[in-house]
Parts: C-alpha cells; sequence; structure tokens
C-alpha cells in the first residue's frame, strides 16, 4: 500500500479576487470559497496533489507543495 502525499495549500488570500476557478477544476472537492469569498482548503485530507488548482488560477494565488 503506497503512503498518502503530504499536501500544503499555500493561498494568498490578498491576491485570490474569489473567482472559483480553483474550486471548479478540483477533481477531489478540497477547494471551495469561504465567506469572505476566498479560496480555502476545505478538505485537505482529499488532496492528491495534481496541481490543477494551481495552474488554473489566474491570479497565481495558490500553491501547492507535495512532499514525501
Amino acid at each position: 500500500m503506497t503512503k498518502p502525499k503530504l499536501v500544503k495549500h499555500v493561498i494568498n488570500r490578498n491576491w485570490c479576487k474569489g473567482c472559483g476557478i480553483c474550486a471548479a477544476f478540483c477533481p477531489q472537492n478540497v477547494l471551495e470559497l469561504d465567506g469572505q469569498d476566498k479560496a480555502a482548503a476545505a478538505r485537505p485530507e482529499s488532496c492528491i496533489g495534481c496541481k490543477l488548482c494551481e495552474l488554473r488560477c489566474p491570479d497565481l494565488a495558490i500553491e501547492i507543495l507535495t512532499g514525501e
């Protein structure tokens, strides 16, 4: 059995405009907009580290850090 990836979501809330693109592209529904319409990792344990949110963010507000 493989170990789960360690993933950290770094979200720059000052850069995030709350467009929701990151949440729409997340295959595991990890991200959602919070009460201030900013991206937040609501279910980080479900993240598979695909980085689609990071790649699709038009504001470069998301960075996904993966490790062993």
